[in-house]
This record gives structure tokens, sequence and C-alpha cells, in this order.
């Protein structure tokens, strides 16, 4: 098979993989995607698809699929904790709490204000094929996604890379040379052969996660919660007595077909390896016969809660598990490693197109890397707090069984002693699991700080609550607040302006000056951006709902840029004397380009119009890195 020339090769076909190439194909960024694996995730795995997923995957197209197949609304607004799900004690089964998860489906004001789009729940056995499927009709090349091709070694050239690829269906290898390559491998390859390593915490739990289908549908309860921890007295605390999630695939809430128990074993235990063993376990737990339940796969590993030293080396970024791995809880891995590849495809797309200089793409780490290292610090944080609630009920998987009920019976009975203080107490520990279920600050507010953003001058940002309340602003580094404006009668949110690549200039009534040098600027430089005035008069977009009133934090004269992943860049509370001077200084500052040129550091030497080499034999199209043929 003939070498091939991309400007990048993503290396990794999850959901990391298979967002990047979603997002470079809908900014016209050539690539060839590779996955060792000759088939996506067999695995349940990653399930919560937060909000700004949702946006993201609305933007490349793929939405409207995810929303089809998700848990509906009403099948996931709350987490429960229970006594067991059967069993013999006058207890068994009952609800010891209740608590709203990601916005109870759509329903909390704040998250309904944050966003157009709705937390969704899809397994990653099921959510990968869409995502496949999806991204081998955005390439432009059939041959552009390939699966089964194995990375076998990796080198960095003076300018790019050179990988060497194994076919694996023809025993045959390949070389391509890049510019730039995305690693998405989860950690396997890449990163041990250019010596960047993992740092954190790791053996947190030895876990074991079983997929199985059964008909728990008269025993499990409450047909709002998606997640239920079995706290069974037989067993001891949350971890211990294992966490039961539903998995659809047509039926959701208790009637779910399938369904994954996580079951907590000590560090190194021998069981956790014996499939007979933990199907046993799992049996006694749910309380069912063997013959009642169908397992699919059962699953041992390893809590940690690690992130890479770097997030660039070279020309290699690492994206997902490759760059950071976390605890299940708050459903923050799959969210972060498709946000980080949101983040670096634009920036990708503009160096490639000789719009902005490489330094641009050293903002790719300066940004997400505090903010994944920050959601596997909160990730950790929460599967750790679980254990404040068995502290409240003085649970103890070395206690009897006896001791164990009689520690709980007074949750239900108000003839024990201090049945409301116990209550409480439950009530209380439960509630600090907010930082796990209403993480909105965490998942959804992040902010950015680096070269790509252009300071205001305004005080820090000080958080009413770090984690849990996310608060819209247009300050410099916030994520563009969301309100819907209409124009023509029609209604479009805010941010999806940005589709396709585009900066997005947002003036006040009085600001038409702001957006005029922004056109003049986007013609004079080539670039993808839109310039809107929004308000009530004489504006290009409407604000019906005063929702941009409320936050764009600017008077009527000032203007807000954001950047094309949604985050504002720039923010002037009134107007300036020459716009078109200041537009000027603030795209040389966001683009790293010297002030006056056009771009074009090194990464014009492979443009985003190029494509995969033309001289394979296979059919797949060409393409020439500084006009060389490798």
């Amino acid at each position: 098979m003939a070498d091939i020339e991309v400007p990048v090769l993503i290396i990794g076909g999850g959901g990391a993989g298979l967002s990047a190439s979603m997002n470079l194909s809908k900014l016209g960024v050539d690539h060839l995607l590779v996955s060792s694996l000759p088939y996506t995730s067999k695995l349940p795995k990653a399930h919560v698809l937060n909000q700004r997923t949702m946006e993201i995957f609305e933007e490349v197209g793929v939405a409207p699929e995810v929303e089809k197949r998700s848990t509906p609304a009403e099948h996931m607004k709350a987490t429960g904790w229970y006594a067991g799900l059967v069993g013999d004690h006058r207890y068994s089964g009952r609800r010891l709490g209740h608590l709203e998860v990601w916005g109870g489906g759509y329903t909390d004001p704040d998250y309904i204000a944050a966003s157009a789009k709705r937390t969704c729940n899809l397994p990653q056995l099921r959510l990968e094929p869409l995502l496949l499927d999806h991204a081998r009709k955005l390439h432009p090349d059939p041959r552009g996604v390939r699966f089964n091709h194995e990375v076998t070694a990796i080198e960095q050239l003076d300018e790019g890379v050179r990988a060497t690829v194994l076919d694996k269906d023809t025993d045959t290898e390949y070389t391509v040379r890049a510019r730039y390559a995305i690693a998405a491998d989860r950690g396997r390859t890449i990163g041990p052969a250019l010596g960047v390593g993992m740092t954190g915490p790791t053996d947190l739990m030895m876990m074991v996660s079983v997929h199985f289908s059964a008909d728990l549908s008269q025993s499990a309860r409450d047909d709002d919660v998606l997640i239920r921890w079995l706290v069974n007295p037989e067993f001891g605390g949350s971890w211990s007595s294992g966490v039961l999630v539903a998995m659809g695939p047509e039926h959701w809430g208790t009637t779910s077909e399938e369904w994954v128990v996580h079951l907590d074993y000590a560090t190194h235990d021998k069981d956790a390896l014996r499939d007979d063993l933990v199907i046993e376990r799992l049996c006694t737990v749910l309380g069912v016969d063997r013959s009642a339940l169908t397992v699919h796969k059962v699953s041992p590993w390893i809590m940690e809660g690690v992130v890479a030293e770097k997030f660039r080396a070279g020309d290699v970024f690492f994206i997902g598990d490759a760059a950071h791995r976390h605890p299940p809880t708050g459903g923050l891995g799959l969210n972060s490693a498709i946000h980080d590849g949101y983040n670096l495809a634009w920036k990708l797309s503009l160096v490639l197109a000789g719009k902005a200089d490489d330094a641009l793409l050293d903002t790719y780490e300066a940004e997400r890397q505090p903010v994944d290292q920050d959601n596997v610090d909160a990730a950790v944080a929460s599967a750790m707090n679980h254990f404040t609630i068995d502290k409240a009920l003085n649970l103890s998987p070395e206690a009897s069984a006896a001791d164990n009920w009689a520690e709980l019976e007074p949750i239900w009975d108000d003839s024990l002693p201090n049945a409301a203080e116990k209550r409480h107490a439950l009530n209380k520990a439960i509630g600090t699991q907010t930082m796990e279920f209403r993480h909105h600050n965490v998942e959804f507010g992040y902010r950015y700080d680096s070269a790509a953003i252009v300071s205001d001058g305004s005080p820090d940002y000080s958080p009413i609550d770090p984690v849990r309340l996310y608060e819209p602003s247009t300050k410099p580094g916030h994520p563009l607040p969301h309100a819907f404006v209409e124009k023509s009668n029609e209604r479009i949110a805010l941010g999806d302006l940005v589709a396709g690549g585009h900066f997005l200039v947002l003036a006040g009534e009085d600001g038409q000056g702001w957006v005029d040098a922004a056109n003049r600027l986007a013609a004079e430089r080539g670039l993808p951006l839109r310039a809107h005035t929004v308000g009530l008069e004489g504006c290009d977009f409407v604000d019906v709902r005063m929702a941009w009133m409320k936050n764009r934090g600017i008077s009527s004269s000032g203007v807000v840029i954001v950047r094309p992943d949604r985050y504002v860049a720039y923010r002037s509370v009134a107007g300036v004397p020459d716009a078109d001077r200041e537009l000027g200084r603030v795209f040389d500052s966001l683009l790293a380009v010297t002030p006056g040129s056009q771009g074009a550091g090194s990464g014009s030497a492979a443009g985003s119009g190029s494509r995969l080499g033309a001289s394979e034999s296979n059919g797949v199209a060409a393409a020439g890195v500084n006009g060389v043929t490798v």
C-alpha cells in the first residue's frame, strides 16, 4: 500500500477520535482516522452526555439521532439510594433517598436557561456506532475513517509526524505523514512512545462492571431514576452493595431490558477476575436466580484519576483517555474527551489554512489541561464522597447484617429513637452529592485562560459555588451565555451562529461600527466571521426574551467577540474611537500572528483543502506537505 500524506492524522476511533473527526470534517479539514480495533466499543461504559456535548453534537449534525436513542427525559430525572433491591427483611428494597440529576430531565430552570439542549443518556456501545456512521458520512473520502488499522510506530519530524500503520485485514503496512496528529488511543501507544506519562491517583478502587439483561420491573422502584445505589445492609455501604444503571435500549425506568451493575472489590482481589464468582455475587446482590439473567459482559477495571503530563508533544495532541482518565462519577470522562476535540479542531483549521500561527495550538494544552484536571478532581471527590452517605447511615462492610439493618430502621420507623435526626443526617449527606449530580459549573461553566483570550481588565471571577452553580457571563474566558433571539420571525440560539467554525461579533444596539469593522476585517483576512447587532430596536437580531440583555455585560455601544468553540474571547463594555484598529489588535492576539500580517505560521504548509494521497491504489485521494510527496 502506498504512503499517504494528510494534514491531520487521528489515532483512535472511540468517542474522542470520532468526535474530533466530525468536527474537522465540518470545518473542511482533511484528515485520516485509524483505529486499531475492528469495531466500536462493545461495553456500555460512559453514558451521560451533558449539555455542552449535545451542543457540539447538534453542530456536527448527529444530535437528532442521539436524542432519538437517548433515555427519555422522564426516566433520567433522578438518582436513588435503596436498601438493596429485594430480600427477606421488611424494609428490603425501600428507598432511602432521592436526588435530581443533571437538570432533573431538563426541568431545572438553571439548566433550561443555560442551553437549548438537555442532558442526554446513551451507553457508549450504542453511541459510538452512531458517531462512526456519521463520521463516515461527513468525511469527503470513503476511506478516510479506517478501523482495524493500527499505528505501530510514530516519529516526530522537523515539521509534522510520520506514523507506521498496519492494515490488520491484509497484514500490510503503510506510512502516513501528517502535519499534525491527534492521539485518541486511550493512552495505549502514542503517549508511552513519545515519553508522555500520566500523573494522579491510581488504584482508587477495584471495580467489576456486569452488563446483563433481566426483568427487574417487579423489584426496581421509581420510574424517574436512572442510577440506583443499592445500599444493602447485607454487604455494607454504597459501593460495596453495587450500583445499578438502566441501559435500555427500547424501554427505560423500571422496565429497562438491559442493566449494568458496578461492584466494588478489594484491590487486587482475585475473585474480581473470576466471572463465575462475580455473577454469583451479582445474583445475591439483586436477589435473583442465575436463570433470570442473561450476562453479556463481565469487565474488571481499576478506578483512577490521572492526567497526562503534556497535552501537546511536538506536533502530536492528546485528547480523551489519552489525556485524562476519570472515575465514572459525574459522567465527566467522555464529555471531557468530546470537549477536547472541539477546542482543538477550530484551532487546527485556522493554522492549516494559514490564518493563524502554530502558536495558537499551544493554547489547547493551556486551556484544556487545567479544565480536565478539575474534572478528574471532581470525579474523584464525588466517588469518595459516597462514603459520606455510608457514614451518615453508620453502615460498615465489617458489621453484621443485623447491626447494619438496625442502623437503617429509624429511617422508616418513627417509633425508634432519633428517627428524625437520622433522616436529616442522611438528607444532608445525600445533599452533598450534588457535587456529582448538579455540578453545573464543572460540566458546563468551565472557563479558559490562555493567549487565545484577551482580558478586559475586569475583576477576577469569584464563583458563588465553584462546582454546583453556573453563572452566565461575557467576561473573556467564559462560555457564551445562552439566549434565544429572533430574525425574520425565526428563532435561533445565539450560540448556533458559530456553527461551521465562525467567530461571532455581537454588538449592542448602537454598535454598528463594530459590525462594519468586523466585516471589513473578515474580508481583508479571509476569516470565518459573522457580525451582528443584538437588542430590541433597529438590530439584526431581536432579543425578545431579554435573555441576552440580562447577561451581555456591555452597553448599547459595546461588543462581545465569541470564538468558534462558543467561548468569549474579548469584550469591550463601550465603543472605541477606532474599531478597525481595535479589532485588528484583538485578532492578532487571538490568532497569535504578527501585527499586520495575515497569519500563516508553519501551519500553512498543508492547507485544509488538501486530500489523502491520490497516488494510493486503493482510491484514497492525495495531499502534499510543503508540496513534497513523501
